[in-house]
């Protein structure tokens, strides 16, 4: 059975991308921790980050670090945090996110559902950051 981010990779289930390539595609979380918060996930199922090939890990971490430098540059956060947990989604995803303080990083204090179009405004501001950045 697919995985939730594998039907929104496959577009059954609305995502709101900031980035796809051959490997993986990154895109908003529905229910932030902070507003930018972006989830880097390989197109392949793998539920376990230890059970992914090293070239792989190299590339979500490529691409989660882009991602931070465009969060930097869009918004106003003193640091950008990343998560790798894998209890919510049994499929690996990289969390990505601009942060202020440790306060940030309470999994269990997240926005409520956030639909496409609240998370269109924070989406184009990272595109526009990571155009910037080419």
């Amino acid at each position: 059975m697919a995985t939730l981010f594998t039907k929104i990779i496959d577009g059954e289930i609305p995502g709101t991308f900031v980035h796809q390539d051959d490997a993986c595609v990154a895109f908003l979380d529905v229910a932030p921790m902070t507003d930018g918060h972006v989830m880097v996930v390989p197109r392949e199922e793998i539920s376990h980050w230890i059970d992914a090939d090293q070239e792989l890990l190299d590339h979500l971490m490529a691409v989660a670090k882009r991602i931070g430098e465009a969060q930097k540059n869009a918004f106003d956060c003193e640091r950008i945090g990343l998560l790798v947990v894998g209890y919510e989604v049994p499929h690996l995803h990289i969390h990505v996110l601009p942060t202020n303080s440790m306060d940030d990083f309470d999994i269990n204090d997240r926005a409520p559902m956030q639909t496409p179009e609240q998370l269109e405004e924070p989406a184009e501001k990272i595109r526009q950051a990571l155009a910037e950045l080419s």
